[in-house]
């Protein structure tokens, strides 16, 4: 079943490598007639005017002056300045997303996460054995349940799915080209077990295998050097 899962994948692999998201104004002064014989008697005189005005700027420059020191002395804190600063104090990962690799009681049940099957291997990089952490290899052969989505493009239909790849998330391409080697394990129901296919996250269960030899790349159609699809497969019993 494995080279049938390995025959399925390869022809979705070709085609991944192959193809690849000031406003103006203007005011009018209007003339003011100050002949003598335009003003009233009844209007005050220019130089009681000029007195009210000048009393007004008096109190308003009063005024400002008395409650410029008092903002000064209460200004708010810079909320800016204390962010950056505690920004640069707390740096978060480039990618934004934290590792949360399984507790030891959980490895102990065999709940592992895809943060748990990591080991040092640059994107579309050769792939080789010797890579392989000791803690991965306490893993192979076990019962173990991974949490992730099932990639709807290594599939020939939504019901009664026999095999599948799963990824660790569904923003992101996690397959294929490009991607990283540990995102994602090939998934082979046991015979007589079989699946249906869902948007939302499914946990599988099943017998975890390291298997760096079933799902290489044809000779001459690795992408950008890679030699692996994927080197993590599930023996599945069930998926949830």
């Amino acid at each position: 079943m494995i080279k049938y899962l390995n025959g399925i994948l390869l022809p979705l692999v070709i085609t991944f490598c192959f193809v690849s998201c000031s406003t103006k104004t203007s005011s009018k002064q209007t003339p003011v007639d100050v002949s003598g014989d335009s003003v009233s008697n009844d209007q005050p005189q220019v130089s009681e005017i000029d007195s009210t005005v000048s009393n007004q700027t008096e109190s308003t420059a009063s005024e400002n002056a008395n409650t410029l020191p008092e903002t000064e002395d209460n200004n708010p804190p810079d909320v800016n300045a204390k962010t950056i600063a505690s920004t640069e104090e707390d740096p978060k990962p480039a990618n934004g997303v934290e590792e949360r690799r399984s507790s030891d009681s959980a490895l102990a049940k065999g709940d592992i996460n895809f943060d748990d099957l990591k080991f040092d291997l640059e994107k579309d990089a050769p792939f080789d054995a010797s890579m392989i952490t000791a803690g991965l290899k306490q893993l192979d052969g076990r019962d173990v349940t991974l949490r992730g989505y099932i990639l709807p493009s290594t599939l020939f239909s939504e019901t009664n799915i026999s095999q599948f790849v799963l990824v660790r998330d569904n923003q992101e391409c996690c397959f294929g080209p490009g991607a990283a080697l540990y995102d994602c394990v090939m998934v082979q129901m046991v015979e007589g077990n079989t699946t249906d296919f869902v948007t939302r996250p499914v946990t599988v269960a099943g017998r975890f295998v390291i298997d760096t030899e079933s799902y290489r790349y044809p000779p001459g159609l690795s992408p950008n050097g890679a030699t692996h699809m994927a080197v993590f497969r599930i023996e599945g019993l069930k998926v949830e």
